[in-house]
């Protein structure tokens, strides 16, 4: 067949691949586009109180919008290669970065978080968190066969993540420590840990997490509000209280865009934290969980494109991807809980969504990064390339003998 192919010089047509996910694309791409207008129906009235324009965080959000796609872009043309190499210089950058913001960072609402660089400020955490996945990705793939075997493995990756929480908690930032110590629990798991050393892991996590909020009597004023905001709902159970209110209001199909009652000063960081309980309310319950249901799109298909990576041995982009999937769903897992009251409060933002240049930047630059991913494992499916079965089959019969 493929002699009288060639005989007659005529080829088969080539299959059309696109170069990216659309789906994932889709996903993404819708929630920016909710975020921008929600965050522009949120924060009208604030805006115009604080700064006597009441398009000025939609304005600046809008220029966020811009730099973080743009940013996108670039991204996506850089080969994964140039992560996998850099990946220690990333780990200092973010250890750099959060010795910084404790120095000369800007303190807004009792946190040091930002480091004021002019007209924005850069949040060192988001950043912080992008390094870590992106070192961690490349020791699990130099110490592999260690992580599966002995806790050594297990260990020295804990090193850096014990000094990036301890500087996180002096911000404090309590939050983003947590996401930080799932994702990285996360990634070594899925990267072959044991489940009796994971087990393990989580007992301990679950002891020590609680414990370091007990810290400061603010987060135990928290966990109490938490479980009754209404015992105190004009103190400090007033945020879940008013989000509560929000969800009541919206009902099924919300009181309609800019309608919202709660955004008018009732309820506190309308347009950050808690604009998903204004979409909720806007919007309805249905709107709502079209948003959740964006978040799941966007996460299975991370997950789906980083277990093609497993299968054709690409162990850097399989684990990138999985510990960028889960930092992102795990967050806006906290933020969505917290909004409805299943959850303490928490400064998280939601990702994609809430207003924020710092967090909208590198979800942005995270997900242009899974896309190359995906972009590469393309290439090479056209191209033929398969993972070679036999080796590993030889290698376990080598060891029986």
């Amino acid at each position: 067949m493929t002699a009288a192919v060639a005989s007659h010089g005529e080829l088969p047509a080539p299959v059309k691949v696109l170069p990216f996910d659309p789906w994932f694309l889709a996903a993404g791409l819708c929630l920016i586009l909710i975020g921008f207008v929600m965050i522009s129906s949120a924060s009208i009235e604030v805006a115009a109180v604080k700064n006597s324009n009441p398009f000025f965080y939609m304005i600046r959000h809008g220029i966020f919008i811009f730099l973080a796609l743009s940013a996108a872009v670039i991204m996506f043309r850089i080969p994964i290669s140039f992560w996998q190499r850099t990946g220690p210089w990333w780990l200092l950058l973010g250890f750099i970065l959060l010795i910084v913001v404790l120095l000369v960072g800007r303190e807004i609402n009792g946190s040091v978080r930002w480091i004021p660089l002019g007209p924005v400020n850069l949040q060192a955490s988001e950043v912080a968190k992008f390094a870590m996945v992106i070192y961690l990705a490349g020791y699990l793939v130099r110490r592999l066969s260690e992580v599966r075997s002995s806790w050594k493995g297990i260990a020295k990756p804990a090193l850096p993540l014990a000094f990036f929480v301890f500087l996180l908690i002096l911000e404090p930032d309590f939050g983003a420590a947590v996401v930080l110590m799932g994702t990285v629990m996360g990634m070594i798991f899925l990267g072959g840990m044991r489940f009796s050393q994971f087990a393990l892991i989580v007992i301990g996590c679950a002891v020590v997490i609680p414990s370091l909020a007990m810290l400061q009597p603010y987060r135990v004023v928290r966990l109490k509000t938490f479980l009754d905001p209404w015992a105190d709902p004009f103190g400090s159970g007033y945020q879940l209280a008013q989000a509560q209110i929000a969800f009541g209001r919206g009902d099924w199909f919300g009181t309609g865009l800019g309608n919202s009652v709660q955004k008018l000063f009732y309820l506190p960081e309308a347009h950050t934290d808690f604009v998903f309980s204004v979409l909720a309310e806007e919007m309805g319950l249905i709107a709502a969980l079209v948003v959740v249901a964006l978040y799941g799109l966007l996460a299975v298909r991370m997950f789906r494109i980083g277990r093609r990576a497993e299968k054709l041995q690409q162990f850097f982009m399989a684990y990138m991807t999985y510990g960028f999937a889960i930092m992102l769903a795990g967050q806006a897992l906290i933020n969505i809980g917290v909004n409805v009251g299943a959850l303490p409060t928490k400064g998280l933002t939601l990702p994609l969504l809430s207003y924020g240049g710092s967090s909208l930047i590198v979800s942005c630059v995270m997900l242009a990064i899974v896309m190359r991913v995906d972009y590469e494992l393309k290439r090479m499916e056209c191209a033929g390339v398969v993972p070679p079965p036999v080796k590993k089959k030889q290698k376990a019969e080598s060891t029986d003998e």
